[in-house]
């Protein structure tokens, strides 16, 4: 167990000031994946409030450990590592993470928690004092432990069980979201009734705090940005991966993690959507679409969708019909968003896509987001499944609204998504950036 913290070692200038106004270290050496200076210049410009990470941090341990004693469990074991992030808002090679569950989180109910970390790695939890305790020991995967995976789960398991009699007495049940077969069997050997912690990670994460709006501002400012230079380098002649790769290029310049999917497509492959980029050559007057999916700055995932025509000559007559009708979705979905809105709402009022674009229509009418896209998943009612999201909308949660245009025979389709903020008056569109003037039939400016 690592019990000395590298921030008590680390020396700062004190000529450029201790601490940053997000909270962190502004010593040039952090730990912690964070905002660069073209970021933070960039937000100072756009009158941006930046937000308090400390707060943020202590808001999502209360979050958890508020739906630990609502369920009367005595802890939360993580390993998917968004729920660790969201827990620790620690991160250690996050995508190789997603195949290799290296790292572990367990939050007790009393709100002592402990962080299974890389074994060469025990400091990168070092900025977040409410990570109480550093160990290793969690790998329970065959690549890592070979053919000794029960042993390793075995002692995982003690450590675990160690923890949890020090701070949750005799209460046994344990949520868990993601573990190894063998890791799960090992722990109900020693007497735990696992529950369904992914239920209450995600719907502890569904409520945003004050300083994750500020921090998905910043995120989403950063983003447009990102994806500006994107529009920017769309010309016929260059290849979709060269085109998506300067989207990618402009999120890590500003501090962003990483892109989930390579959603765009040109010409024919925007139908049927969801072919990720690749080496087709865009064309003259043709269809661009892009689903950003992108994790940035703080961690927070920022995904919305636009589509562009890339001229010289005009838009067809139905591509500009298939635009309109997909931007009328999304906005008349957005309008039915306001507190106490029962979620089926989402699902059966509204705005209905024409019968000639259902077959393409898009997997969702919305869906949550905050570190990826999250709870709860919105259907169209013929995918509707009863009693799957018996919920309202509440302030603080932040949603996508969706919309896929296209014919089941076209050539093309239309993809459109904002970002939006439950308020408590209604909503607020978190998105600003414009939609394609000549796809909208818009003369002479922008959407």
């Amino acid at each position: 167990m690592n019990t000395s913290f590298r921030r008590d070692i680390r020396k700062i200038d004190p000529t450029r000031g201790v601490m940053l106004d997000d909270g962190t270290l502004n010593d040039q050496d952090r730990v912690e994946i964070g905002p660069t200076q073209l970021a933070y210049g960039e937000w100072a410009a756009a009158g941006l409030t930046l937000p308090d990470l400390p707060a943020m941090r202590a808001y999502r341990l209360n979050r958890l450990v508020d739906a630990l004693q609502a369920r009367d469990w005595g802890g939360v074991l993580m390993f998917d590592p968004l729920n660790i992030r969201y827990a620790t808002d620690t991160t250690n090679m996050q995508i190789w993470n997603t195949h290799n569950p290296f790292r572990a989180c367990l939050v007790c109910a009393d709100g002592h928690m402990v962080l299974w970390e890389y074994k060469n790695a025990p400091f990168l939890a070092d900025h977040n004092p409410l990570v109480r305790e550093v160990r290793s020991g969690a790998s329970m995967f065959y690549f890592s432990v070979g053919d000794r995976t029960d042993q390793a789960a075995a002692g995982f398991a003690a450590q675990v069980a160690e923890i949890m009699a020090a701070h949750a007495g005799r209460n046994r049940r344990l949520g868990v979201d993601k573990i190894m077969l063998k890791g799960a069997r090992a722990l109900e050997a020693l007497g735990f009734t696992i529950e369904e912690g992914e239920e209450l990670t995600e719907h502890a994460r569904s409520i945003k705090g004050p300083d994750e709006i500020l921090a998905m501002r910043c995120a989403v400012d950063a983003c447009q940005r990102s994806l500006a230079a994107m529009e920017a380098a769309i010309e016929p002649g260059k290849s979709e991966d060269e085109i998506w790769s300067v989207l990618h290029a402009e999120n890590i310049r500003r501090g962003g993690e990483w892109i989930e999917t390579r959603l765009f497509a040109s010409g024919p492959r925007t139908n049927p959507w969801f072919q990720e980029c690749g080496p087709r050559v865009v064309q003259e007057n043709e269809i661009c679409g892009l689903d950003t999916d992108l994790v940035g700055c703080y961690g927070i995932c920022v995904d919305i969708s636009r589509t562009w025509w890339t001229g010289p000559g005009k838009p067809r007559p139905d591509m500009i019909a298939a635009m309109q009708h997909a931007h009328e979705h999304i906005m008349t979905n957005m309008d039915l968003c306001r507190p106490g809105v029962p979620l089926r709402d989402l699902v059966f009022k509204g705005h209905q896509l024409d019968a000639k674009y259902d077959k393409r229509k898009y997997s969702c009418r919305f869906h949550g987001v905050g570190l990826c896209d999250e709870w709860p998943h919105i259907d169209y009612p013929d995918h509707y499944t009863e009693g799957a999201f018996e919920a309202v909308l509440e302030p603080g949660m932040t949603l996508c609204a969706e919309a896929l245009v296209g014919e089941e025979d076209g050539d093309f389709c239309i993809k459109l998504e904002d970002q939006i903020l439950i308020t408590e008056a209604g909503y607020e569109n978190l998105t600003s950036y414009p939609f394609d003037a000549a796809l909208m039939g818009v003369s002479g400016g922008s959407a």
